[in-house]
């Protein structure tokens, strides 16, 4: 059995490893000067490997339950007794999110692409394939693992998509996801500001989803977190052509009355941007007093509302995502109806696989998108090798 591997990413290298050790021959074919490139940088350098907690909830799409089999066969459990046997060791956190224990995303990179070339993987680097079709006259069977267009200057680009098209597939239309948003006026005054709050997203004016965390303003918009979390949804409707904006609870803690009585009841004795920097970011304060234009005014209690409600429910338009290029992951791809959700075999092409992100599929930002990434190259692995 001969079997081609194009991608060595995350589920690129773990098909690999799996074919290998059913006695495959296996040839990986990948791009970068090195395999598992994105693999390096997830996480911020630490790589959130897995999840503890997995379910079919955690991902999106339009077939989201085509990650049921997969993770049904290759969950959190199975991927951690896999990873004990290569010696990478995971360190799990309350909420379920997990790490390889040395903190370091380049150990998980190293130990995968060290164990398939010790099974007698082959790999090819520096390699981009341009025509599909004739690796089938080499190999008995194809594997695309080409990710997705998320991370452009880590060589994320479209190929999967461009090669399940030459055999029929249709591309559900993709968009950044896990990503920064660009907001409508300019934030430059604003830029490096960070907190903690409540962000709830509203789409064509309507309530879509509300979560707390980490934000962080930049020149071109928002990150953070928080704003990761809620970008699925937000790329999805601007690229839909819907209107899309979010509301900032900086003090969620806090109800409309207590503050601005807190407020008002300095008023008297300290400047209103004092009193706004012992609660919130200097940067922040500034930027809702000049959206209120308000400068050293005597502030009444009508004034204190004012500014309570502005700190309590502070909203901007967003106009764009960051990009692929900053983005994570990707959502949209190769149609999942169009994939044998147990297999993951191409229904209209005999022996030609696909997994990881190259299908529309696309996980919560905690540890999702790699776990299907496993999930989806292992059940390929059992599918070519049974």
């Amino acid at each position: 059995m001969r079997v081609a591997i194009v991608g060595a990413g995350a589920s690129g290298l773990l098909c690999a490893i799996f074919c290998a050790k059913a006695k495959a021959h296996v040839e990986l074919y990948e791009q970068n000067p090195k395999p598992a490139k994105k693999i390096l940088v997830s996480g911020n350098g630490r790589c959130n490997i897995t999840n503890k907690n997995l379910s079919v909830h955690d991902f999106f799409g339009e077939n989201p339950q085509f990650v049921e089999e997969a993770l049904k066969n290759f969950g959190f459990l199975e991927f951690e007794k896999f990873a004990n046997t290569i010696g990478l060791l995971l360190d799990i956190k309350e909420d379920g999110r997990a790490y390889p224990l040395s903190n370091e995303a380049k150990s998980v990179a190293k130990l995968l692409e060290d164990y398939a070339k010790k099974l007698g993987v082959i790999v090819h680097t520096n390699t981009k394939i341009t025509n599909i079709k004739s690796l089938f006259s080499l190999h008995d069977t194809v594997v695309i693992a080409t990710g997705s267009q998320a991370g452009t200057h880590l060589g994320g680009n479209n190929d999967g998509h461009l090669f399940a098209k030459e055999f029929g597939h249709t591309i559900i239309p993709t968009y950044p996801s896990l990503v920064q948003l660009h907001l409508k006026n300019s934030f430059q005054k604003n830029s490096g500001a960070k907190t903690q709050a409540q962000v709830t997203l509203f789409i064509n004016h309507k309530k879509d989803s509300t979560t707390y965390g980490d934000i962080l303003f930049t020149d071109y918009g928002i990150s953070g977190f928080a704003i990761l979390d809620i970008s699925q949804r937000a790329s999805i409707a601007l690229m839909e052509f819907a209107h899309v904006s979010i509301s900032l609870n900086l003090l969620p803690n806090f109800n409309s009355q207590t503050l601005s009585n807190h407020i008002y009841k300095l008023a008297s004795n300290f400047s209103i941007l004092d009193i706004l920097i012992g609660i919130i970011p200097m940067k922040m304060a500034e930027g809702i007093l000049n959206n209120l234009k308000i400068s050293h005014e005597n502030i009444d209690i009508k004034v204190a509302k004012k500014i309570a409600n502005e700190i309590l429910n502070w909203k901007f338009e967003v106009i764009d995502t960051h990009g692929f290029r900053h983005a994570e992951v990707s959502g949209g791809g190769v149609n999942t109806t169009e994939i044998n959700p147990k297999t993951f075999e191409s229904l209209k092409q005999k022996n030609l696989y696909f997994c990881g992100e190259v299908l529309d599929i696309v996980g919560k930002r905690g540890g999702y998108n790699f776990a299907f990434a496993w999930a989806s190259g292992y059940a390929v692995a059992k599918a070519i090798t049974a």
